[in-house]
């Protein structure tokens, strides 16, 4: 995993998404899934892009079930944006990076 992406669990998931005082994007994925293997250079380079501004994670829903039933995550990759312990934007599938940067750039104001 890339340096700027955390990794999340279900045990560090409050600490690093809800009680967060920026904008989080979290990727829920697993290693079987080949659409999340194909989007994870994207979530990397969001990363690297919006270092400082938004913290990017990813949490494998495998190891880490939990968040992923409690936001009903149902297909993989979904990727869901966090400001203030809050959903405020959910993408399911593939997305093209300049509508993530674009939803990225929202929760930054």
């Amino acid at each position: 995993m890339a340096d700027n992406v955390t990794e999340l669990t279900d045990g560090n998931f409050q600490s690093e998404v809800l009680d967060s005082q920026g904008p989080v994007l979290v990727d829920f994925w697993a290693p079987w899934c080949g659409p999340c293997r194909m989007i994870a250079p994207m979530v990397e380079e969001l990363a690297q892009e919006y270092k400082g501004a938004v913290k990017i994670g990813k949490i494998n829903i495998d190891d880490s079930p939990g968040a992923a039933t409690q936001y009903g995550v149902s297909s993989i990759p979904t990727l869901m944006i966090f400001k203030g312990g809050e959903v405020v934007d959910r993408f399911v599938g593939v997305q093209p990076k300049s509508r993530l940067a674009a939803a990225l750039d929202a929760a930054k104001e």
